[in-house]
């Protein structure tokens, strides 16, 4: 995939250019949304740009490709262009807009690196990006194929049947197509985006895993409330569902999307899980007691506190349906109403997992990391964790 040649250029440059790819990728959104304010409009989350999780992201992608490309030249690093896929097919990310990309990007990178950035050192780096960019196309294109739907149109419209509050921050919205027609296949452990108008008329997105057995006509979602802190700002998204949104109202919902999704092996399996991380476990142990599975499941979660628990009593049922699970939770605040459960952050050092088990994480990246180190300690192989961000993704586990 990439020449010898090319390959001394890039890994001589990638120091310098992955050490101001937080500049290049402030100076190219910057001025892409300059020139062209409409892909604020229904794309790219205002939050995400204002934290800079976006950026860190978009840098965090670029670096490891062409890492991954260092390490291997032949061989193309699908486990990373699958997940962003999944991600531009959740926003309705086209061809064309490939190009556009392209121009405000090496139009940063020349900004920022000047004369660095020699005619060969530029034909390099844009072959590298349309390697990325010509492979993420294809797979886009193979999931839109796969969907039944064209490059970019994924919303349809979806009503609101129900509303039900899980906790003092955490809504659950139950929806069902408002066109009357089959909801589309999803499988448990995916998202879809929600797209709403703002106040001030701008469209908004933001992902929400799908929280309960993906195989009927109904979906469900449950939204935490999203509080700005550390200068963050307040999730817009998040906070207009919990405020506005009741039974009876439409929503524009995407196809769902996702790679990180419940295996159909026999083998052991661990959901593990803090915060609203909980909402996409909740959606595979649902399709498992839909199935009947006997598969050894073992449920772990970290929460503040049990009236923190989002879904915990639902938890505890889908628990009690399967003969083969049992579930084990930590919460920092213990209350009466958990006798059984431990104090503390989530600490696995005591608790034995199988070395063949399969295991998904969701929740705070300190919390990822944690758990997946201990999980390695006990013998579990890397290549057995799984892992879902909400968000922008700012984890590279390989790498960490």
């Amino acid at each position: 995939m990439l020449s010898a040649e090319s390959a001394a250029v890039v890994r001589a440059t990638l120091p310098a250019v992955g050490g101001a790819l937080d500049q290049i990728t402030e100076r190219f959104y910057g001025t892409m949304f300059r020139d062209r304010p409409e892909l604020l409009d229904g794309m790219f989350n205002r939050g995400n740009q204002a934290s800079g999780a976006q950026r860190r992201a978009l840098a965090g992608s670029i670096a490891g490709f062409a890492t991954a490309l260092l390490a291997d030249p032949d061989t193309r690093p699908d486990a990373l262009l699958e997940r962003i896929a999944h991600k531009h097919i959740a926003v309705g990310v086209t061809d064309d807009q490939y190009t556009i990309v392209h121009k405000y990007l090496f139009g940063a990178i020349a900004e920022v690196l000047g004369d660095a950035v020699t005619p060969e050192v530029a034909a390099v780096w844009d072959e590298v990006y349309w390697l990325m960019a010509g492979a993420l196309i294809a797979m886009e294109a193979r999931l839109y194929q796969e969907a039944g739907l064209a490059a970019g149109d994924i919303w349809r419209t979806w009503t609101v049947v129900e509303r039900r509050e899980e906790t003092s921050d955490v809504v659950s919205l139950v929806l069902r197509p408002a066109d009357g027609q089959p909801a589309p296949a999803a499988r448990a452990g995916q998202y879809v985006s929600v797209r709403v108008r703002m106040p001030d008329g701008v469209h908004q997105l933001r992902q929400y895993s799908l929280s309960s057995d993906p195989g009927g006509e109904l979906r469900r979602i449950t939204v935490k409330r999203v509080t700005g802190d550390a200068g963050a700002p307040d999730g817009e998204v998040s906070n207009l569902l919990h405020d506005t949104v009741r039974a009876g109202d439409e929503l524009a919902l995407s196809t769902p999307c996702g790679d990180i999704v419940l295996d159909d092996a026999d083998t052991p399996l661990v959901l593990a899980s803090a915060g609203i991380g909980c909402t996409p476990m909740v959606g595979m142990l649902a399709r498992l007691a839909a199935d009947g599975s006997a598969r050894p499941v073992q449920v772990f979660h970290a929460d503040t506190a049990p009236t923190e628990h989002a879904l915990r009593t639902e938890t505890r049922d889908l628990v009690d349906r399967l003969p083969g699970a049992s579930a084990q939770f930590w919460y920092e605040h213990p209350e009466p109403t958990a006798p059984d459960a431990r104090t503390g952050l989530m600490d696995l050092s005591d608790v034995p997992v199988p070395t063949d088990a399969t295991v998904y994480l969701c929740g705070p990246l300190p919390f990822m990391r944690t758990t997946r180190s201990a999980l390695l300690a006990q013998g579990v192989p890397a290549r057995n964790i799984r892992y879902e961000v909400f968000g922008p993704d700012l984890w590279l586990p390989d790498a960490s």
